[in-house]
């Protein structure tokens, strides 16, 4: 254990991490858990991971570190087996003549410490890192995704589907896809082979080429995993299946179609990684945090999360629901696809099959007695008209929308044929976001460019806004190293604009003003539109002026 509950619980409370009435009700639900009381808070999305992991290693007189890929020589690394590593989630990061130094997540197993130190003779110099950190260097271990297919290719002893090497192929493509952060796998065929190619941060990279020969025995065995038709190749099929590995049991979703050269195969990794996001790190600054938790503190009323595919509304949504998951409250989701389960959360998958389509399913909620609904999303009128009715009568609500920005959802829910006066005295805030990479911090370098030549591409109000008078401008990049994968880039963050319904906006909205006026009094009123926040995350060395420029749709610098 690294911290006792005792120690943990004064320790939140006295550098004021946790509120009481939060710290009680993570608490209530250790009852029901296995977790220690720390995963449960890490886990809470009230505390931000990194603030929590430097207090415990104060309280425990041990420096804090970040691990560096790059910066991480093999023969050190190697001094610690990889099992005992993944197992005892220690790095051997570093070494000088006067010591050793290991990162670790947990600091109470002195056993460890010792066995290394009688195995090298050197004394050893621990440091406290987080669990995260740990698994980003772990990778470091294995042999590149190219050499470690070849090596398996070699040996063509057995060639059945449940045999090498098609079995060790497709194990090793998702093993390495979710060490990598990828969000999806695509097989895609070629002409005379076929690639592999993994969505990373949003962008698709392509990771292998194979021989075609392999494809369709690539393809029969996801097939056969996702309890599939093997004998249907002209018609597309979906399905899903569960791979075991270390850290947890990974949930993939499978899409299989047929194309010129053959099916092509996309699974979509469904990690648990992506259950750990909080509000702060998700990219909320801390007015924009407070006016959403302001709107929680409601027991009644709608909250929205709007964007495009892909934008991050679901996980956000999952991050609100988690503040709020108590035993004390009934939440219900209905949702397509329930793609993360929540402990304590009623989930309802969407089955058109059934007629359990979202305005049913929603119906049926409401004779559940709920504290709180999740709509997956507001797709037509009906839905839109059983959420705002809910939303009405005492019930917080929360959805999604697919608009482009905050404002944008007004008229769409006017469309929807929602009435002006439903929608002021229903809707507390609605939330617009976009996802977009993270600079590497491990090859991150400062440049500075002119005024007039960020003018070019980024409007002089925003400039100003943003970055004052200077004439010379501050800004970042990454050069790109292996910790990236020399992309410069690594993880990604949401810029986010919250819109509010104040009593100026909703005496617009009930005016009939179009959206352009009411975006110019909300950003009077103190909103920060996407961009902005864009800007400010770029000047602050979060993420790239061109990147936000590619995830904004304007053209790129």
């Amino acid at each position: 254990m690294l911290i006792s509950d005792s120690d943990l619980i004064k320790l939140v409370l006295h550098k004021k991490l946790l509120s009481k009435k939060d710290l009680e009700n993570i608490k209530g639900g250790q009852k029901e858990s296995s977790d220690s009381l720390l995963s449960l808070i890490m886990n809470s999305g009230l505390v931000a991971e990194e603030a929590l992991y430097l207090e415990i290693a104060r309280n425990l007189h041990l420096p804090y570190t970040k691990l560096s890929p790059s910066k991480i020589e093999k023969t050190i690394l190697g001094l610690l087996p990889e099992k005992v590593a993944r197992n005892k989630k220690a790095i051997v990061f570093d070494r000088d003549k006067k010591c050793l130094k290991i990162a670790v997540s947990d600091s109470s197993n002195k056993e460890l410490i010792g066995l290394i130190s009688q195995k090298t003779g050197q004394r050893v110099k621990l440091y406290l890192t987080l669990p995260s950190e740990i698994k980003k260097i772990l990778p470091l271990y294995r042999l590149p995704l190219q050499k470690a297919i070849d090596n398996i290719l070699k040996d063509k002893s057995d060639l059945g589907l449940e045999a090498a090497p098609v079995k060790k192929i497709v194990d090793l493509l998702i093993l390495y896809a979710y060490q990598d952060g990828a969000s999806d796998i695509h097989v895609e065929p070629e002409e005379n082979s076929f690639v592999i190619r993994y969505r990373i941060d949003g962008i698709l990279h392509d990771v292998l080429t194979l021989p075609k020969d392999l494809l369709d025995r690539v393809a029969t065995r996801v097939k056969v995993l996702s309890r599939l038709r093997t004998d249907e190749h002209q018609n597309p099929q979906d399905g899903k299946f569960r791979f075991p590995l270390e850290e947890e049991n990974l949930d993939l979703r499978v899409s299989i179609i047929p194309v010129a050269d053959g099916e092509k195969v996309v699974m979509r990794l469904l990690t648990s990684k992506s259950r750990e996001y909080s509000l702060e790190n998700i990219g909320f600054n801390p007015i924009d945090l407070k006016t959403i938790q302001k709107a929680l503190n409601r027991s009644y009323g709608m909250i929205l999360s709007t964007g495009p595919t892909g934008s991050g509304k679901t996980t956000t949504i999952y991050a609100l629901i988690k503040t709020l998951n108590t035993r004390e409250r009934n939440i219900t989701t209905i949702e397509d696809p329930v793609e993360y389960r929540i402990k304590g959360v009623n989930q309802i998958q969407v089955n058109p099959k059934t007629n359990l389509t979202f305005a049913n399913g929603l119906g049926s909620i409401l004779r559940q007695d709920p504290n709180i609904i999740f709509v997956g999303e507001v797709r037509d009128s009906e839905t839109a008209a059983i959420a705002v009715n809910a939303a009405l009568t005492g019930h917080l609500v929360f959805s999604t929308l697919h608009t482009s920005d905050a404002v944008g959802a007004v008229p769409r829910l006017l469309d929807m044929g929602i009435e002006p006066f439903l929608l002021t005295s229903t809707v507390n805030v609605i939330v617009a976001q976009r996802l977009l990479r993270k600079v590497c911090d491990d090859c991150k370098e400062s440049l500075v460019i002119s005024r007039k030549e960020l003018a070019k591409n980024i409007p002089q109000d925003s400039i100003k806004r943003i970055f004052g008078s200077s004439q010379k401008i501050k800004i970042f990049q990454g050069k790109g190293c292996p910790t990236c994968h020399q992309t410069g880039y690594l993880g990604r963050v949401g810029i986010v604009e919250v819109l509010t319904m104040t009593k100026n906006i909703k005496k617009m909205i009930i005016e009939g003003r179009d959206s352009d006026q009411i975006l110019e009094v909300a950003v009077k009123e103190g909103m920060v539109t996407m961009f902005d926040d864009g800007l400010k995350k770029a000047g602050m060395g979060i993420t790239t002026i061109g990147e936000v420029l590619r995830v904004t749709k304007i053209e790129s610098l």
